[in-house]
Parts: structure tokens; C-alpha cells; sequence
């Protein structure tokens, strides 16, 4: 009950009351992020403290007036622009080239990935290693069982195969 004189001992005795469950309520509308919990429950506070009825409320009510304000501040959180276009990660985007096409980079990568299948399985096994893992010649030759030696001459010949797969595949598909 509040039994308080003016408006901010009112406040004083509605965050006494009401802020320990209004605060494990938010925990649970943010999915577990108190920090986000803790500032729905100031916003919500903020609320009952420009809307002085809320304050004065003598029976339970209050509470039920502050727990649906609290889920209306998360449900419009989530509405948003601010919330959909805000993305919070430890990794940088690629960076996008001005005018790139989507589509081509597609058929392009189509291209590529049937001239591979093209080749002899050893060639292609190397040139995957090398260039779409990133393996140094000794780390492809530990991966793959074989030599040095023969990752690299793989690796000539191998790009030397994919070359000829690419143009043949490039010509017949402009004729």
C-alpha cells in the first residue's frame, strides 16, 4: 500500500513495491538481458512518474498498470526501425564493391564450381586446399598425403586444367 504525501515519496514507495517483480517480469520479456530489463524498468518507472493517477493508486492496480506499460515498451523495442536495423558483432562485413551484381557473382561461381568438377580428383583436392582453405603448400601436403613437390606441380596443372575448363565453358556459353 502507498501511503506516501507528495509525488516523490509516492514514486519512492511505488519503486519499493513494484520494482522487484516489475524488474523479474522484464528479465523475462528481454529473454534473459537484465541490462535491457533494467532499462525497461526505468522507462516504465519514468511513465508512473509523468502519470501522477498511477501514482496516487491505492489498490493493487498500479502494479497491473506498470507491468503492462513495461511489455508495451519491449513490444515497441521490438518494433522498431532502431531495433531491426541495429546488428551488434565482433566481426567486420565483408566491404561491398560500388556496382557489384549479385547475379553475376552467382553464375560466375556456378562457373567455376562445374570447371572444378571437370578436373581429376587430385587436381581438384589441391587447388581446394590452396585456395578455398587457405592452406600453405606444407599444410596442403601433410592434408592431402603427398609431397611438396607434388602439391605444387598439382597446383600448375591443376590451374592450368581449370583455365582451359573456364574458357571452354566461357565460349560455349557466348556461341
Amino acid at each position: 500500500m502507498l501511503l506516501a504525501t507528495n509525488d516523490d515519496e509516492l514514486l519512492r514507495a511505488l519503486h519499493d513495491e513494484h520494482a522487484p517483480a516489475l524488474w523479474s517480469y522484464a528479465v523475462g520479456l528481454t529473454n534473459g538481458d537484465r541490462s535491457r530489463a533494467q532499462d525497461v524498468v526505468q522507462e516504465t518507472l519514468l511513465r508512473a512518474w509523468r502519470n501522477p493517477s498511477v501514482l496516487a493508486q491505492q489498490q493493487g492496480s498500479a502494479r497491473a498498470w506498470l507491468f503492462t506499460v513495461a511489455r508495451r515498451i519491449v513490444i515497441d523495442e521490438w518494433r522498431s526501425a532502431r531495433r531491426r536495423g541495429e546488428i551488434i558483432t565482433d566481426q567486420v562485413p565483408e566491404p561491398s564493391v560500388p556496382g557489384e551484381d549479385l547475379a553475376q557473382r552467382a553464375v560466375d561461381r556456378h562457373v567455376v564450381m562445374t570447371a572444378l568438377l571437370g578436373l581429376s580428383a587430385e587436381h581438384r583436392a589441391v587447388l581446394v586446399e590452396c585456395y578455398f582453405r587457405g592452406a600453405s603448400v606444407a599444410e596442403a601436403a601433410a592434408r592431402l598425403g603427398i609431397p611438396p613437390g607434388t602439391v605444387k606441380s598439382r597446383t600448375h596443372y591443376a590451374l592450368r586444367a581449370l583455365r582451359l575448363a573456364l574458357e571452354e565453358n566461357t565460349e560455349s556459353t557466348y556461341q
